[in-house]
């Protein structure tokens, strides 16, 4: 793992290296997240860790791994004696995928069974085969808002408990977690990005010759994978020796007081929330001291530790980029490092000529196999606040300037005449949106939108279960056996119970949809200077879709055409940063806007049938482009929406004391509902009492 991969060819993968390592020496530090595009090694040498663990003693033929030294006292294939016989094993990787059910993971118990003979047949799931050793979750952030909570709940207490109908089961459930993302498909949610210990983003480099070199590594290894495994086995076995030797060394390492006060001093500068994050970062610079073969916990522990424990702590809303300031980070240290009291010893400072030297620096410090001052500014991440207006306006001179002369036939937008393409303007303060859903009772993927059937949820009936039985309706299995109990020959107080009899609860839940925005950027939008109140709207839907674990798409439409400017995603973060961007004039092609999201909505209706999707067309209705007669090219688009049954919400963005009502009539070709911007505030009733309470007081006055 050390050299085999050309880890100088990926940004960040030295500390992605180090994180593992940290993680093996001691996974009480809390697993690691991987945060980088496609295509950068991140599941490569996440599977190239577990060659490196040492191998572990398990009790032979238990199935959940226990410690020949210490079994687990409560483990389902126990009690096991002390004499039991072990065998020695490498450590597993169990991979955890996307599309797993909640009994893959946690095991399935035998109801049928339970209820008949009252015998607790357990059938171990993921956690069970993943302890002791590493559980990977490739694209984590795609993975159920419910398995994230199982998944993460047992790591965090060490076990992992299955209840079904009054049966439960516990076991041990140790386990280095390992989680990899591509950000663009995705976040995860603050505070589930808190339950991973560190996190590491990496990007690819755009060094011709350090790109040859990953070619060339594997096209060797693809040439003859035996012969290049032995030529790195050596180092492999002097790294497998160097982990057992960190931890070993572990338990004697001392965390000083003044290093204590050091990590809680930086954990406070960067106002992260609640105590985790300094608790990592004890453990972390421990098994940093550890892994560099000291018995003392430094300064530049701490700052390697916090590097890469807090970037992903410090994000608020999820259009906030994870990130760190360094320099900040060095103040902060620098400022506590001479509170450190007499006598707690710190022998170690001296003889390290990096540390008092690197707050100073460009952070070209670090522990050996740190790699140079940790994760490297994680602002560079995509994020939407950092898109500059300067080089949208200078692209937007360029784009469509043909366009400009045709914005003063536009009779509604006479204000607009002559300015052309205007450079693209900051969205508005986001608010709290009312609730938008899509009306009936669907099947889709479980979230917080619209009402559905779901595996979780309220309890609406009972049927025959298709597949396994995953929750049992009690009252209605009984029912079921109930009249055939003296056929079945009953003479005790059991109950006679067949699989036929058994029933499936049914729920509802809710459900989260397709949410594709059409969003109206031409010159009547921006003559009137509502482009930032129009943007904000939209950011406020976008994290209303964010909370609701919507996908979202984003159509835009201005001077002759429309365009998908971000297929259906689940990254909110990618359509904000669209959105910012978006510049403004021209024509109105209605028409076009409505036929581009009638064509991605086709499309995914193919790939995602149970997704219902929600149309949100943000304009003020009118329509001068696109045709000898644009308005009704906009209402025979908008029946081809409505003939599909597609649920949509008109956003009615005119303002003025005279308006033309075309963004209701809009919503009547579409067979939706229409909100004026106002409207879609989720506090409208309330700020309008208030406003009518504050002029009665005026008025008093």
């Amino acid at each position: 793992m050390s050299t085999r991969y050309p880890f100088t060819a990926v940004v960040g993968m030295d500390d992605l290296r180090l994180a593992l390592l940290l993680n093996a020496v001691s996974p009480a530090v809390g697993g690691v997240l991987v945060r980088g595009e496609k295509g950068t090694a991140k599941s490569t040498i996440v599977r190239g860790l577990a060659a490196l663990l040492p191998p572990m003693d398990v009790v032979a033929g238990c199935r959940f791994s226990c410690d020949p030294a210490s079994p687990d006292p409560g483990c389902p294939d126990g009690p096991h004696d002390a004499s039991a016989a072990g065998d020695t094993r490498p450590a597993r990787m169990v991979e955890l995928p996307v599309g797993a059910s909640e009994d893959r993971l946690v095991g399935a118990l035998d109801i049928e069974k339970a209820l008949a003979d009252g015998v607790k047949a357990f059938e171990p799931g993921l956690l069970a085969d993943a302890h002791r050793g590493i559980l990977y979750v490739d694209e984590v952030n795609l993975l159920h808002d419910h398995l994230i909570d199982l998944l993460l709940d047992a790591a965090a207490m060490g076990s992992s408990y299955v209840e079904r109908e009054g049966v439960s089961v516990r076991h041990a459930a140790r386990f280095l977690l390992v989680g990899t993302m591509n950000p663009e498909e995705g976040e995860l949610r603050p505070q589930l990005l808190d339950r991973f210990g560190l996190t590491v983003e990496v990007a690819a480099s755009r060094e011709p010759e350090q790109r040859v070199e990953v070619v060339r590594r594997r096209l060797a290894f693809e040439d003859d994978p035996a012969a290049f495994a032995a030529r790195w086995a050596a180092e492999e076995t002097a790294l497998r020796g160097r982990i057992t030797a960190a931890r070993e060394l572990l338990p004697r390492v001392v965390l000083g007081d003044a290093v204590l006060l050091q990590i809680a001093a930086t954990c406070a500068a960067f106002e992260v929330d609640g105590m985790r994050a300094d608790i990592v970062m004890a453990r972390t610079a421990t098994a940093l001291a550890a892994w560099a073969g000291r018995t003392e916990v430094t300064s530049e522990d701490v700052r390697q530790a916090a590097l890469l424990a807090l970037p992903h702590r410090r994000r608020r809303n999820p259009f906030d980029a994870p990130g760190l300031d360094q320099d900040k980070l060095d103040e902060t240290l620098e400022k506590f490092k001479g509170e450190e009291p007499e006598g707690s010893g710190r022998p170690d400072d001296d003889p390290e000529p990096e540390g008092p030297g690197d707050p100073d620096g460009p952070g070209d410090g670090g522990p050996d196999g740190g790699g140079g001052g940790g994760i490297p500014p994680q602002g560079d991440a995509p994020a939407p606040e950092t898109s500059g207006t300067s080089e949208t306006a200078e692209t937007a001179e360029t784009a469509d300037t043909p366009e400009a002369p045709e914005v003063p036939e536009s009779a509604p937008a006479p204000r607009g005449a002559g300015s052309g393409e205007r450079a693209a303007v900051g969205a508005g303060e986001p608010f709290r949106t009312k609730m938008l859903s899509v009306p009936g009772l669907g099947q889709g993927a479980a979230g917080r939108r619209s009402r559905a059937r779901t595996a979780h949820g309220r309890t609406t009936g009972a049927a025959r279960p298709r597949g396994a039985l995953t929750a049992l309706h009690l009252t209605a299995t009984v029912r079921a056996a109930a009249p055939h109990q003296r056929a079945r020959g009953r003479t005790g107080r059991g109950l006679v119970v067949r699989r036929d009899d058994l029933r499936q609860a049914t729920r509802e839940g809710r459900e989260g949809n397709l949410v594709l925005f059409v969003v109206d950027a031409s010159g009547s939008m921006a003559a009137r200077q509502r482009m930032g109140a129009v943007k904000g709207a939209v950011l406020s839907l976008l994290l209303d879709a964010y909370q609701r674990r919507d996908k979202v798409g984003l159509v835009t439409f201005r001077g002759r055409d429309a365009e998908v400017a971000l297929p259906p995603t689940s990254s909110v973060e990618a359509a904000a940063a669209r959105l910012e961007r978006l510049p403004t004039g021209g024509r109105t092609p209605l028409a076009a806007g409505l036929l581009t999201a009638h064509d991605v909505l086709r499309v995914e209706r193919l790939r995602d049938p149970s997704r219902r999707p929600l149309l949100v067309v943000v304009t003020d209705g009118r329509a001068t482009g696109g045709g000898p007669d644009p308005l009704a090219l906009a209402t025979r688009a908008a029946r081809l929406h409505a003939a599909d049954g597609t649920a949509a919400v008109v956003v009615d963005c005119e303002t003025g004391p005279v308006r033309l009502g075309l963004a209701g009539e809009l919503a009547l070709g579409l067979g939706g509902t229409a909100v004026t911007l106002d409207e879609l505030r989720a506090d409208a009733i309330a700020g309008l009492v208030r406003d009518v309470q504050n002029h009665r007081s005026e008025r008093a006055a």
